[in-house]
């Protein structure tokens, strides 16, 4: 906890030219995350004076967003976002079609699968109701 309160008053970007699309991403993630309290903080804040349902949703968000700025930043996670990046620089992304296909078989294996179960279901209940009565 103490080097991510150090690292909140730095300045500086770590590695500014590697992982740029990994922390970007995270970061947009995490300003949608807290942007979204900031605006239920001011939905809670509705019925109180303009000071407290716009000044305090604002200061949270503005803290906050700089608090993800910042933890984008921080060298040990700043250096796993770059190995993520590299990593999925080197994935084999499918085709289009391939891609529908694969989706294809997935989509009809589960309705196989969920008709099967079904089917066993009622042989269950029907051998099992006969049995009991």
């Amino acid at each position: 906890m103490g080097a991510f309160v150090q690292e909140l008053f730095r300045l500086g970007v770590y590695k500014r030219s590697q992982g740029r699309i990994a922390r970007q991403v995270t970061f947009a993630a995490l300003a949608v995350i807290v942007a979204t309290g900031a605006w239920s903080l001011s939905e809670y804040y509705r019925g109180a004076n303009a000071s407290w349902r716009y000044f305090l949703p604002l200061v949270a968000l503005l803290t906050g967003l700089w608090a993800s700025f910042r933890a984008v930043q921080m060298p040990g996670f700043a250096d796993f976002l770059i190995s993520v990046e590299g990593e999925m620089n080197k994935v084999s992304w499918p085709s289009r079609s391939e891609l529908f296909r694969a989706s294809l078989v997935v989509i009809l294996m589960i309705f196989f699968l969920a008709a099967m179960l079904y089917g066993f279901d009622v042989m269950w209940q029907a051998l099992l109701g006969r049995l009991l009565r």
